[in-house]
């Protein structure tokens, strides 16, 4: 059931998520424009790729309401709606056949599969070439997936979820295990999808680290335990008595350029191992 045009990419409203006696999300209330970028930051365990499953229609909240683009769960076909919904979740457990080329890997998008069973409509094919080119991947169109690096991977995977058009995008720690280069290329990868207002989905990225934030990020939800410790554009939130708090760690924000980052002197390492 389609709410109204005029709806938000995302509406959570006291939104939790329990197993067993443990509440791993209590009380998210959190909405973000179509087709603008937000950002889900916090430590590990407070909750971010639970809060991503929820979003991507994975997991049922335990209590709480959840609409994607207008369309309520509980009121809709949530396998309908996952057509709208693409999560990239390079750390997740399952991965796209490794003998496919990087083009093919973008085409298995079309079917949700993890390997390309049908043959894709002709058109297509010059699709998927246009979304590599879209993440810098021109050069290696024709490599096979097993060839490629981790950073020309996770641009692979970003393209294949494109092919369909979402209306959500999730990206789940795209820049886990990369180095200073990849990550930054994927970075920039991200950039260049908001910069495209015209085309962009609504972008979500989930992450532990400040500095992955964009300048366009145009809301962050910081989690710390499972709640909400604090949400609002990047200056509200990224303050150094904010951070500190929800990382429990005596850390220092500081801003280069259209960035941020953090910083945490050495001399408090001591204090952090209890001594």
């Amino acid at each position: 059931m389609k709410i109204s045009m005029q709806q938000p990419g995302i509406h959570l409203k006291k939104v939790g998520v329990r197993r067993g006696e443990r509440w791993i999300l209590h009380d998210i209330n959190w909405s973000v424009p179509a087709g603008s970028c937000a950002a889900i930051l916090g430590p590990n365990g407070s909750g971010k790729s639970t809060l991503a499953r929820v979003l991507a229609g994975y997991i049922w909240p335990t209590v709480g309401e959840v609409a994607i683009d207008g369309h309520r769960f509980g009121e809709t076909d949530l396998n309908d709606l996952r057509h709208s919904i693409r999560l990239v979740q390079p750390a997740g457990p399952y991965d796209v056949d490794a003998e496919l080329t990087a083009q093919q890997v973008v085409l298995t998008g079309l079917f949700g599969t993890i390997g390309l069973f049908n043959e894709p409509p002709k058109k297509e094919f010059q699709h998927a070439r246009d979304l590599l080119a879209k993440v810098g991947l021109s050069n290696v169109i024709d490599h096979h997936y097993a060839t490629l690096s981790s950073g020309e991977r996770i641009r692979a995977l970003i393209a294949r979820a494109l092919i369909r058009k979402p209306r959500l995008l999730l990206l789940d720690e795209p820049t886990a295990g990369l180095d200073l280069l990849a990550r930054e290329q994927v970075l920039a990868t991200v950039q260049s999808l908001i910069d495209d207002a015209a085309t962009s989905p609504t972008i979500v990225l989930i992450t532990h680290h400040v500095e992955e934030l964009g300048p366009l990020t145009a809301d962050v939800l910081l989690l710390a335990e499972g709640q909400i410790a604090a949400r609002g554009s990047l200056p509200q939130v990224l303050t150094s008595e904010i951070l500190s708090k929800a990382y429990r760690c005596p850390l220092y924000v500081e801003m280069r350029g259209a960035r941020y980052y953090v910083r945490v002197d050495s001399g408090a390492w001591k204090s952090l191992l209890g001594e």
